[in-house]
């Protein structure tokens, strides 16, 4: 009795137990850590400032240069690669979705630089949105690695054909790229390598060996599937090794992108004229997109790409502007530390202006 009444009116147990509330004493739980409170005085700001600007610049200068030794050759195809007299998308789209036509033509590229081995070959989409949620969504990540799966509702419409489950399946690999070039210098094929051109991660973990592809649409025409996709995968090559389809299936966070398609191990001497036959054969006419092919070298920073090398260069140029500005302020106008005489003011008599003291 003398216990609980001793408890609920504050007593000694009650004291007990909110002493066992508090945290162990320790210079962390009672703030008393040392800190460190810099006083950015106007000296400090236009040093810190200028410090950044002289590494920055040198910085986005080096990128510029790296960047701008880079050799690429861009070349819009889609336009050209079509018989005279389609200039309308009607029949442009009817023209690409008929599978008895024709669709190779060669192309002529001019190498105007010296290009050193390896020069990579890539393909260029635009107004390709292959950032759309849905389209993302479109594909089975188990089913890639080779494990059992049962539920393919994320793949739809593209998840089975007549019943069985389409192997790879989804809207991204059904949409896979298809127009394929081969080069040639005087008559003389150029050999292009196609492997190691997807991330590794991707090929060792995202894409099983043992995975095959079964009851792929495009391999079966449009027998029900509903309408033709891209290219076509082979059913005796597992996953793992389709690099195109691996590098494809890494999604593009913009629509104008590019992907890496293969590399040629040789150099181009400037006048080098190169002839690619092209098969233009993958549908961008439907919705208004653009197909190019590109030849480019690399630098030590990758490839060509200027706005890093920009970003560091207006960067540390501003940094070293704002720095002259606050030293023409302060040598202008300079306030002795600890001097608050600033912070008075006197209010002038029936004008309402105020006066420094």
């Amino acid at each position: 009795m003398n216990g609980a009444s001793t408890s609920e009116t504050g007593g000694p147990v009650s004291i007990l137990k909110k002493e066992s509330r508090r945290p162990k004493y320790t210079k962390f739980t009672q703030q008393e850590l040392p800190a460190c409170k810099p006083l950015l005085t106007p000296g400090w700001v236009i040093a810190i400032f200028l410090t950044v600007g002289v590494i920055f610049v040198p910085i986005g200068v080096v990128t510029l240069l790296a960047s701008n030794s880079v050799v690429q050759i861009v070349q819009r195809y889609d336009d050209t690669c079509l018989p005279a007299g389609l200039t309308t998308k009607d029949a442009q789209v009817s023209y690409i979705q008929n599978p008895s036509t024709a669709k190779k033509f060669t192309v002529i590229l001019n190498v105007v630089k010296y290009m050193k081995s390896p020069v990579y070959v890539y393909y260029e989409l635009d107004n390709f949105y292959q950032n759309h949620r849905r389209y993302v969504k479109s594909r089975n990540d188990q089913q890639l690695r080779g494990q059992n799966v049962t539920d393919l509702s994320a793949c739809k419409p593209e998840d089975r054909v007549n019943g069985l489950p389409i192997t790879p399946c989804g809207l991204i690999a059904w949409s896979l790229f298809n127009d394929t070039y081969a080069f040639s210098i005087a008559a003389q094929t150029l050999t292009v390598n196609k492997t190691g051109i997807a991330w590794k991660s991707d090929v060792d973990k995202k894409f099983g060996s043992s995975v095959f592809p079964q009851n792929f649409p495009n391999n079966n025409g449009s027998a029900g599937a509903g309408l033709i996709g891209g290219a076509v995968l082979q059913t005796n090559v597992s996953l793992d090794m389709d690099e195109d389809l691996i590098v494809w299936m890494r999604t593009a966070a913009l629509p104008t992108f590019r992907k890496l398609w293969g590399r040629i191990e040789q150099e181009f001497q400037p006048g080098t004229n190169i002839s690619v036959t092209v098969q233009n054969q993958y549908n961008t006419y439907s919705f208004g997109g653009k197909k190019k092919l590109i030849l480019s070298t690399t630098s030590w920073l990758g490839g060509k790409n200027v706005f890093l090398g920009t970003a560091y260069l207006t960067m540390g140029l501003i940094c070293i502007f704002l720095a002259f500005v606050f030293f023409l302020i302060h040598l202008r106008n300079p306030r002795p530390l600890g001097d608050p005489s600033y912070l008075s003011w006197n209010r002038k008599n029936n004008t309402g202006e105020y006066l420094r003291t």
